[in-house]
């Protein structure tokens, strides 16, 4: 380990009775010590090391370290060097754990698909639009001329709003188509069968029919009943 915590209380405690030749050799061991992170086992190797004598290093040996089967250790070295390994390996173990889990949520990511497609159903995405149909009955002509009115007053078309016109449409007595058709020439979205029954009351005689009456001046001519 290349760090080391140092009580400048406890060393100068520890150490008053050294020489300052001594005070040097046992700095220089301990840095040794904290490097390596092994027992001294080789005095001489020591005493080169730090660039002192055998008799010093082995002066020194006696005070601070404790001899083992193993080598001379320092007991507070060791506990330090302890607590720095315990610290490590934690810091190595939570790392792991956060690239395990952040690993694990790109594959839930990948592996889950965008939409669910059962019996070979293609996935709904921005570029389709849904099918719409021309009701039974109406021609495509006036069915899109009839979307175009209420594409132009935002009016998004529905099965709700087909029944509901067809449901008018049958309250007024006239077919579906005539009622897009009459939508149509007023630029109606929707279509009331009340809004025509007080106006345009059905004509008795024979000649031009109420409903062709309303869609001609819908659209701005002239009627002359035909007697």
């Amino acid at each position: 380990m290349n760090y080391y915590p140092f009580h400048i209380g406890d060393y100068i405690s520890h150490t008053s009775h050294l020489s300052d030749e001594e005070d040097l050799a046992y700095r220089r061991m301990i840095d040794l010590y904290y490097q390596s992170e092994q027992p001294f086992t080789d005095v001489y190797f020591v005493a080169r090391r730090i660039k002192s004598t055998p008799q010093i290093v082995t002066d020194l040996l006696s005070d601070f370290f404790v001899k083992t089967e193993d080598g001379w250790r320092n007991k507070r070295a060791d506990e330090e060097i302890e607590k720095y390994h315990a610290k490590a390996e934690s810091a190595r173990n939570a790392n792991k754990a956060k690239l395990a889990k952040k690993s694990q949520l790109k594959t839930v990511l990948k592996s889950e698909p965008k939409q669910d497609a059962t019996n070979n159903q293609e996935p709904i995405t921005n570029n389709h639009k849904p099918n719409i149909n021309t009701p039974e009955g109406v021609s495509d002509a006036v069915f899109k001329d009839y979307l175009e009115v209420r594409k132009t007053k935002k009016a998004k078309w529905s099965d709700t709003a087909l029944k509901g016109l067809i449901k008018e449409a049958e309250k007024a007595g006239i077919s579906l188509q005539e009622a897009m058709e009459l939508c149509c020439a007023r630029g109606w979205v929707g279509f009331k069968a009340e809004w025509i029954k007080d106006q345009y009351p059905k004509k008795q005689e024979t000649g031009t029919s109420a409903l062709a009456e309303l869609f001609m001046k819908a659209r701005g001519h002239d009627v002359k009943q035909i007697t």
